[in-house]
């Protein structure tokens, strides 16, 4: 029987965090014997045609009063409130971040996202996020019941770990090529280290095609062209070669309700730089150097400290991996959905 249902748009095996936290506690709850469908929804969100939320509104309303429905984020953010109010079966929201916080949005578009979310989540029975950061959010911005907010934090698999930092010091970014992820401010800050020997690649699916062209000219434009790679999106053993041959992993992001690749990078032992924003201190603790967002020099001079101090990035790296295994498995990022849908499910 049944007991929830996952409602995820498009693909939800693409490799971006979000979708990978998804696709991974979809695979845990029915692990654990908690039965949960995987309702595929239009792929167009959060951008969806009005022919597109017609039928994601029917779809979710064809669900059983008594399965939950856990609904990802880039629905939940740009669905319809009115038509949300329609479905029956109790909604869990799978907010990772409010989208009308994503950078580079038209004003317009920003205000309208935040507005339409507060009004979506008066037709929640629960949310789940990913951070205390995200939760804190919502509650102060968006109006949501603290009561009805509940975290979990990403699990992680376990890597097989081999450093072999290569010469000239790998930085490492992963990220997609996205305005948000501020790679724009890492090519920058690299600009400024030209008296230093390193390479830097950057893993990443492009997300905004004219961020992705601006980005390759600005490395032409800097003159770090021969010095900087970008892969695109890659699979995870030669994401794990990256990872093993780095000595720093750097992600200027302007913006994270967690940043699971942060983590991800100190399972490594790399040291981080990246920037105070979101819930990237929360992610990162003391295991990295953070900086302002858009700050291509105090970014530049984070990675000279850890590239030309080989103390500092070894004690950067011992709190790395000192963090890192505290994080939790998916296993256990599942029991907490578990527990909400089972809550939801016998009232």
């Amino acid at each position: 029987m049944t007991q929830a249902v996952f409602a995820i748009p498009g693909d939800k095996d693409r490799r971006t965090g979000g979708f990978i936290y998804e696709a991974r506690v979809l695979h845990e709850l029915n692990e654990l014997g908690c039965t949960t469908q995987h309702l595929q929804l239009p792929g167009s969100f959060p951008d969806p045609t009005a022919a597109d939320m017609e039928a994601t509104i029917n779809a979710l309303c064809a669900v059983p009063q008594d399965q939950p429905i856990i609904l990802d984020g880039l629905v939940f953010g740009a669905i319809d409130p009115a038509g949300l109010a329609r479905v029956s079966a109790p909604v869990i929201a799978m907010i990772h971040h409010p989208l009308g916080l994503e950078t580079g949005l038209p004003k317009t578009r920003a205000d309208f996202l935040l507005r339409n979310e507060a009004a979506a989540l008066r037709h929640t029975d629960h949310v789940i996020v990913p951070s205390l950061e995200t939760a804190r959010i919502l509650c102060r911005d968006f109006g949501a019941d603290a009561d009805r907010v509940t975290v979990a934090p990403p699990g992680f698999d376990r890597p097989t770990v081999h450093r072999t930092p290569t010469t000239p010091p790998l930085i490492l970014s992963v990220g997609l090529l996205a305005p948000r992820k501020g790679h724009d401010v890492l090519l920058d800050a690299l600009g400024q280290l030209e008296n230093l020997s390193w390479r830097a690649d950057i893993v990443g699916k492009t997300y905004d095609p004219d961020y992705a062209y601006a980005l390759d000219r600005q490395v032409h434009t800097l003159g770090i062209a021969t010095r900087v790679t970008f892969s695109g999106e890659i699979e995870q053993d030669a994401l794990t070669t990256r990872f093993n041959a780095a000595s720093v992993f750097a992600l200027a992001t302007r913006y994270e309700g967690y940043g699971m690749v942060l983590n991800e990078a100190m399972f490594y032992g790399l040291p981080i730089v990246s920037c105070s924003v979101g819930a990237v201190p929360e992610t990162v603790g003391d295991a990295g150097i953070l900086v302002p967002p858009d700050d291509a020099k105090c970014l530049a001079d984070a990675l000279r400290q850890i590239i030309e101090n080989p103390a500092e990035a070894d004690r950067l790296s011992r709190l790395s991996t000192q963090r890192a295994r505290a994080l939790p498995h998916w296993r256990d990022t599942a029991r907490v959905f578990s527990s909400v849908i089972g809550r939801l499910g016998s009232q």
